[in-house]
């Protein structure tokens, strides 16, 4: 796939802490319920952490108990890509960025959540930052500018 945003492995890497890049670029999964966005209830905008593109927003966002966030659907129609995941001995279907091609979760259908969709984005935190509504700068300054 081509992205709007490419980089190379070691650029990757260079800007991503190692658990980022682990989950971001090489489709591994944090921990359930160790997510900084797991329970959370703040307003707000969450973007990728990758490359700052707004993904979901906090009125799609619902406990689904599964531990790691949920949404019922992304923020705009083109915003993430969906790809089949053979990994694990199973079919599955990925979610990742549409802007750099970032590794974001999975999502599952037909599970019965009284959602508008009826599907559940079951996306890691580590892939997300949270910008609180009315936050002028903060969460979604470009990684290159981050420390650490």
């Amino acid at each position: 796939m081509s992205y709007d945003i490419q980089k190379t492995d070691e650029q990757w890497r260079a800007e991503l802490k190692p658990e980022e890049y682990r989950v971001l670029r090489r489709a591994h999964t944090e921990t359930p319920f160790t997510g900084e966005y797991t329970d959370t209830k703040t307003e707000g905008v969450y973007s990728c952490r990758a490359c700052g593109a707004e993904l979901f927003t906090s009125k799609e966002k619902f406990d689904s108990r599964c531990g790691w966030p949920s949404f019922f659907d992304p923020k705009d129609s083109d915003a993430v890509e969906l790809a089949e995941d053979r990994s694990y001995g199973m079919v599955q279907t990925e979610v990742r960025c549409a802007r750099c091609g970032s590794h974001l979760g999975h999502v599952f259908e037909g599970e019965g959540f009284p959602t508008p969709t009826d599907q559940r984005y079951c996306i890691n935190s580590i892939s997300l930052r949270l910008k609180p509504d009315g936050a002028d700068v903060g969460p979604l300054a470009d990684p290159a500018e981050r420390s650490g």
